[in-house]
């Protein structure tokens, strides 16, 4: 474990030293504060860290969450433009929920108690593997065709919200096109490729 922090801190400091001799000015531009464009809906997951696979820069996309999740009563939407649901494949969010869907479905014992904050917060895409008819697909492809309906479930959780909304009929209704144009794209990362898939779904004030 010493050896892996060690290692983390080295990789830091050739990190911050790279950048610096770049940009002398980046790391004073960023402590006066952040301003992203793009939030960034993914997972938690360590393979899939989105400044990463996209190339972007300290301070340009905000990140979250756990199982790419966008519930109604989220109001941290407020100052981007670009908003990313990011599904992901081999997601062991994913498996747990389609898990927990087939003991629900076979009136089994769960692995994962639904009273626990884990089971509550998994409780939304288990609803919705329930919904889906898998039997039509071969069971190797159930956890990727999960991973898209849940990616486009956070779509219509995101365009559902007042904020979202909101920002779209102000925009509407300003003349001078000066007001905030939010958009929401959907695409899933292919772990095992290294590559973005864009859904080509999107939502914007004028779809």
């Amino acid at each position: 474990m010493t050896t892996l922090l060690t290692t983390l801190l080295t990789a830091n400091a050739l990190w911050a030293e790279r950048f610096r001799d770049a940009d002398p000015n980046f790391f004073g531009q960023c402590a006066t504060g952040q301003s992203p464009k793009v939030l960034w809906i993914g997972c938690a997951d360590s393979r899939v860290p989105g400044s990463v696979v996209t190339d972007a820069t300290s301070g340009d996309i905000l990140h979250r969450n756990i199982a790419n999740q966008f519930h109604l009563h989220d109001d941290s939407v407020l100052s981007v433009f670009i908003l990313l649901t990011i599904g992901h494949t081999h997601c062991g969010g994913t498996a747990a929920c389609l898990e927990a869907a087939q003991a629900q479905a076979s009136n089994s014992p769960p692995s994962i108690s639904p009273v626990t904050p884990l089971g509550r917060w998994f409780a939304p895409p288990t609803n919705l593997v329930l919904t889906l008819d898998l039997e039509t697909l071969p069971a190797v492809t159930h956890l990727d065709a999960i991973v898209e309906v849940h990616v486009k479930r956070q779509v219509e959780n995101v365009c559902a919200t007042d904020v979202i909304k909101g920002a779209w009929a102000a925009a509407l209704g300003d003349e001078s096109g000066e007001r905030r144009q939010v958009w929401v794209h959907q695409w899933v990362y292919d772990v095992a490729s290294g590559r973005l898939k864009d859904l080509s779904v999107s939502r914007g004030l004028k779809t």
